[in-house]
């Protein structure tokens, strides 16, 4: 008689549990993520396109034409901060978002994005 293999009921139901709790959270992390990734792009755009060799009112007007497009929520055009390196603008966003988790349980992230390469 052969001795049976194979995984059991109770092992399937554990990991699928856990392989779902992973993916929930996973799924309240990602729009934070997204926000990040498309401010990076619009850094990224303006660098590329010229914009920082304007003044700051022009740096900040165009992030936030930029903006109306990408529709960012976290950071605004007042939030960005402007400073001067090597004859270049360098612009800088820091913010942190607050992502309820489970009950009580929060995730804090804190995200940094800056047009200095």
């Amino acid at each position: 008689m052969r001795k049976q293999s194979g995984v059991s009921l109770m092992g399937l139901i554990v990991t699928l549990g856990v392989l779902g709790f992973i993916g929930v959270m996973a799924a309240k992390l990602m729009p934070a993520y997204v926000e990040y990734f498309a401010v990076k792009k619009m850094f990224a755009a303006m660098r590329e396109g010229g914009d920082l060799k304007g003044s700051v009112r022009d740096i900040r007007y165009s992030y936030e034409k930029r903006n109306a497009i990408e529709d960012v929520k976290s950071v605004r055009g007042d939030d960005l901060e402007v400073s001067k390196e090597g004859g270049e603008a360098v612009v800088t966003a820091n913010w942190s978002v607050k992502v309820p988790m489970v009950s009580n349980i929060n995730a804090c992230l804190d995200f940094t994005a800056t047009t200095a390469q």
